[in-house]
């Protein structure tokens, strides 16, 4: 089955976690990182997720979930360990319009969670379709064993100076010149070693020496 890829933006979104568990509490960690505005149904909750909800970061319906529970929901989480549970909400929520995710059931579900690792805006994703969560975790750890902190640093730095390149140099060829120099192992390798400020002074040296002039 071929999945669309797509990274969602839910800050303020409407999201439901159904259970109180371990499971559910990895889900509720994910969306509030996010800014989902999360309400979880669960007679009891993890101590985390009730240290959550007690400082205000999550609503929480103090009961087993019930039909009629999921209006008005952007994605729904089905994460209870009683299947049958799992099933009647996600079913209740497609027909409400929502997108549901089952943690144990992948068949029913709209849509898979990634493995992945975040460095600040780098964001670095895998997926097997639900087919195999342990190869999702043993691909992202062969990721953030390659790809470290340094690169979310190096975004950042890419940004600052995106907007502007892009105003001072004209071409195409210029801007792509200035890419070419900038994005090389050096300055990655003073990043790896908290060496921000040289990592800049190297890319503005790069931008000094691209254009009409150089």
């Amino acid at each position: 089955m071929e999945l669309y890829p797509i990274n969602l933006k839910l800050t303020g979104r409407r999201c439901a976690v159904i259970g109180g568990g371990a499971v559910a509490e990895r889900k509720v960690r994910a969306l509030l990182s996010s800014g989902a505005a999360v309400t979880v149904f669960s007679p009891a909750l993890t101590s985390e997720l009730s240290g959550l909800q007690e400082t205000g970061r999550l609503d929480w319906v103090a009961r087993t979930y019930q039909s009629g529970d999921l209006h008005n929901f952007f994605l729904v989480f089905c994460a209870t360990n009683e299947p049958e549970i799992n099933r009647q909400a996600a079913a209740d929520a497609q027909a409400a319009g929502a997108l549901v995710n089952i943690a144990d059931d992948p068949d029913l579900s709209d849509f898979y969670v990634p493995a992945h690792i975040a460095h600040g805006d780098l964001l670095l994703t895998v997926s097997t379709g639900g087919g195999s969560p342990a190869l999702s975790r043993r691909l992202r750890e062969e990721l953030a064993a390659r790809y470290g902190p340094e690169y979310g640093h190096y975004l950042a730095l890419l940004t600052k100076f995106r907007l502007e390149m892009k105003e001072r140099l004209a071409t195409a060829k210029e801007r792509e010149k200035f890419w070419r120099e900038t994005l090389d192992q050096e300055t990655l390798d003073l990043l790896k070693q908290g060496k921000f400020s040289e990592a800049e002074e190297r890319i503005r040296n790069a931008a000094c020496c691209t254009g009409p002039e150089s």
